[in-house]
């Protein structure tokens, strides 16, 4: 396989284990997935499922009791494959991958600032760690990024706090630190939760056109089914830690397989139904990740489960047609028949 054709990063049976006083937390379980260069993998769920602990894991800033297993191969910018799972969370190989080649638009803006400096000297922070010390260049390409991002007047933003801002802006700040370095892969985690519709679409598209220069690859985390159709190539769906389903976006949204995933599906608002018509919701709640059982995790909330088996035995994950798979006892039957 040739260079260009390899991965930016597989993920191998990553898991991730907390133990507590109650028994062994396990958030993340075997999840695998592949992102190639240029491509956008969006990963879907509901909350709790393990998507974000999933992304932090490559990054290695999961907390200190998460005890993350598996590999997370990397190609880095000189072509080597890198295992970041074998990284020192603090050493300085992980440090010159983290922020440059591998970035992160977190959910949470209010929070990931800090409330001591200015907006431009935390961007700025990245530009003059790993692009280049000289000052003025440092702030010059910082500004760029900042009016990138829909930052008006940003000579001026450049130079208040963070409480300064509005939740929107914060957002687009916090994007423009994470793509101010043109990373290699680019983990979104809810990146346009804050902003209203049309500065949604500005972003995604700053986003795509960066993709389309950079050859960047993107791992999207959303519940918004509606960007994942626009942005993604590929969709992984996760529940209880695990990936339930996965192909094309083509495939996930013109035939949902597991049960879980035609919920998901059931519970968008589409054109063209009554006002009075009530969305599809699927009864429950994600159950927490303690001393599981050994069957499958989606067995309490299952309309189409079969007793007996279900309950006692979690499926794999199996490919149905082509490059999509589902780990659904149900489903894999109907393939055998």
């Amino acid at each position: 396989m040739s260079e260009t054709n390899m991965p930016i990063i597989e993920v191998k049976n990553l898991g991730v284990n907390i133990k507590m006083d109650e028994g062994l937390l396990t958030p993340v379980r075997g999840v695998d997935f592949v992102i190639h260069p240029g491509e956008t993998l969006g990963l879907v769920g509901e909350s709790g499922c393990g998507k974000s602990l999933t992304s932090k894991a490559i990054l290695g800033i999961n907390d200190k009791k998460c005890k993350s297993t598996g590999e997370i191969l990397f190609q880095d910018d000189q072509g080597q494959v890198v295992d970041l799972l074998k990284l020192n969370p603090r050493g300085k190989e992980i440090r010159a991958i983290r922020g440059k080649q591998i970035s992160m638009i977190f959910q949470e803006p209010m929070v990931s600032f800090s409330p001591m400096y200015t907006i431009g000297n935390q961007i700025n922070e990245c530009t003059r760690l790993h692009i280049t010390k000289d000052k003025v260049k440092s702030k010059e390409i910082t500004l760029e990024m900042m009016k990138l991002v829909g930052i008006a007047n940003a000579e001026k933003r450049y130079d208040q706090y963070p409480h300064e801002f509005s939740g929107g802006m914060l957002q687009r700040a916090l994007i423009a630190m994470a793509l101010v370095c043109r990373p290699r892969l680019l983990i979104a985690d809810e990146p346009t939760t804050a902003l209203d519709v049309t500065i949604q679409a500005q972003i995604l598209e700053l986003m795509q056109s960066l993709q389309k220069e950079l050859q960047m690859a993107i791992l999207f985390i959303t519940h918004d089914l509606g960007t994942v159709a626009k942005m993604c190539d590929k969709v992984a769906v996760m529940y209880l830690g695990k990936i339930v389903e996965c192909g094309s976006a083509r495939d996930i949204y013109k035939n949902p397989q597991h049960p879980y995933t035609r919920g998901l599906m059931g519970s968008v608002h589409k054109i063209g139904t009554l006002k009075q018509d009530r969305l599809f919701s699927i009864d429950g709640t994600v159950p927490l990740a303690l001393n599981l059982s050994p069957g499958c995790g989606f067995y309490d909330r299952c309309d189409s489960r079969i007793e007996g088996l279900c309950d006692k035995v979690d499926p794999t994950l199996t490919t149905c047609d082509g490059s999509h798979c589902v780990a659904c006892h149900r489903c894999n039957r109907k393939e055998d028949a």
